[in-house]
C-alpha cells in the first residue's frame, strides 16, 4: 500500500451487518422482540434479514457456518460491536426501557460527547451499542479536532424521555414485554 491518503466519498455509509447466529429463531426473537426491528425476509432455517423504516435490511442473520455454535472466545479478533444509531434520544430511551423490562443485560454505558451510548451483547455475544448522536455542532472539540470522552451516561435523564405513551407505542408483540425466549449469552 502506498503512503498516499485518498478519502472515500463522504456520502459513503455501512449499510448492514451481516451475524453468524448460532439458533436462527432466537436471534430474530432478540432483534425483532427486544430491539424492535421488523423481520423483512426469512430463508428457511438458514437467514433472516431485519430493517427499520422499510430498508431492505440493515441486520442480516445465517447459520450458514455457525448452527449450534458457541460465541467466539475472548481474546479472538472479530467484530467488537455494531452500533444502532437512533434519530432521537428519546428512541434511544425507549430501548433501553424496553430492554430493562426484559431483563437483558447492559454491559456498560457511556456519554462520548458526541453520543450517548448503551453497550450489550445479544444472545451469541455479538457486541451491540444502542446509540444517539448529538448534533454534530454540540460535539466536544479540542485543539480545533474532535475529542472523544467517556463520561457516565446521565440514565434518569435518559429514561426520563421514555414515557409510559412511547414505550407502549414502541413494544412489540407479547414476547416484547414478557421476554419470552430470549435468553442473554452466558
Amino acid at each position: 500500500m502506498s503512503d498516499r491518503h485518498v478519502p472515500i466519498a463522504a456520502g459513503a455509509r455501512i449499510g448492514h451487518v451481516h451475524l453468524k447466529v448460532a439458533d436462527l429463531d432466537r436471534a430474530i426473537r432478540f432483534y425483532r422482540d427486544a430491539l424492535g426491528f421488523d423481520l423483512v425476509a426469512r430463508m428457511g432455517d438458514q437467514a433472516a434479514f431485519l430493517s427499520a423504516g422499510g430498508y431492505h435490511h440493515h441486520i442480516g442473520l445465517n447459520t450458514w457456518e455457525s448452527a449450534g455454535g458457541p460465541p467466539p472466545p475472548a481474546g479472538t479478533t472479530g467484530l467488537y460491536h455494531v452500533a444502532i444509531n437512533y434519530p432521537q434520544r428519546r428512541d434511544l430511551a425507549v430501548a433501553l426501557r424496553r430492554l430493562l423490562e426484559l431483563g437483558w443485560p447492559i454491559g456498560g454505558a457511556s456519554d462520548h460527547g458526541t453520543h450517548e451510548a448503551i453497550y450489550l451483547a445479544d444472545a451469541d455475544g455479538n457486541g451491540i451499542e444502542l446509540a444517539w448522536d448529538r448534533d454534530e455542532t454540540d460535539w466536544p472539540h479540542e485543539g480545533g479536532r474532535l475529542a472523544f470522552v467517556s463520561l457516565p451516561l446521565d440514565f434518569e435523564g435518559l429514561l426520563a424521555e421514555a414515557t409510559a405513551e412511547a414505550v407502549g407505542a414502541e413494544a412489540v408483540g407479547a414476547g416484547a414485554s414478557s421476554g419470552a425466549g430470549l435468553t442473554p449469552a452466558g
